[in-house]
C-alpha cells in the first residue's frame, strides 16, 4: 500500500507529465507496457491533470511511432531481415506486405486501439515503406482517441479508480502486462 500511495503522490508533481511523455515514447519503440499504466496514477491522483497527461501520452506515442517507423525504414537490410528470420519467415513477411497494402488503414486502427503492440506495427510499416503521412495521421487520430477515452473515464470515475488502484495495484499491473503479451502473441501467431 505504501508503494501505491507513494506513486500517486509523486504522480501529482508537474514533472510527471514529462515522465508519461518519455515512457510513452519508449513504449512505442521497445517497452511492452501499455501507456495507460503511465497515465493512470496522475489522473487518479488529481483529475485536473487529465488533459496534460493525455496529451503527453498521445504526443509521446506518435513521436515513438515515428522513430520506430524510421528504424524499420532505414534498418530493413540489417535488423529487418534478422527479425524476419528469427521471428517469422519471408513467406509471412510477403503475406504481411500484401495484407498491409490492402488493409493498411484498418490494421493501423486496430493496432492503435487494441493491446497488439504498436511498435511492431510501426516497425512493419517502415519495413514495408507504407506511406508515412497515412501511418502517422491514422495513428495520431486513433492513439489520441484511445488515450482520450481512457483519460475521460478516469476523470469521470476518479474517486472509484483511486480506490481500485489502491486496492488492486499489483493485479492491475499484472493484467496490463498480460494484455501486452497477448498482443505480442497475436502478432507472432498470425
Amino acid at each position: 500500500m505504501k508503494l501505491v500511495d507513494r506513486i500517486l503522490e509523486k504522480s501529482e508533481q508537474p514533472w510527471y507529465t514529462a515522465i508519461v511523455f518519455i515512457m510513452t515514447i519508449f513504449e512505442s519503440i521497445f517497452l511492452f507496457i501499455p501507456p495507460e499504466v503511465f497515465m493512470t496514477p496522475a489522473i487518479v491522483a488529481n483529475k485536473k491533470r487529465v488533459i496534460p497527461i493525455t496529451m503527453a501520452a498521445a504526443i509521446g506515442s506518435i513521436i515513438g511511432g515515428l522513430i520506430t517507423y524510421m528504424i524499420g525504414l532505414w534498418l530493413f537490410d540489417t535488423v529487418g531481415i534478422w527479425l524476419i528470420e528469427h521471428f517469422a519467415t519471408m513467406d509471412k513477411f510477403e503475406l504481411t506486405k500484401i495484407l498491409f497494402n490492402k488493409y493498411g488503414i484498418m490494421i493501423i486502427i486496430l493496432t492503435a486501439v487494441t493491446p497488439v503492440p504498436y511498435k511492431l506495427l510501426a516497425l512493419c510499416a517502415g519495413f514495408l515503406h507504407y506511406p508515412i503521412a497515412i501511418f502517422l495521421g491514422v495513428s495520431a487520430i486513433f492513439r489520441t482517441g484511445r488515450f482520450a477515452i481512457v483519460g475521460f473515464l478516469l476523470w469521470c470515475f476518479q474517486k472509484q479508480a483511486n480506490e481500485i488502484v489502491k486496492k488492486y495495484s499489483w493485479q492491475i499491473t499484472i493484467a496490463a502486462i498480460i494484455f501486452a503479451l497477448l498482443g505480442l502473441l497475436i502478432i507472432t501467431v498470425i
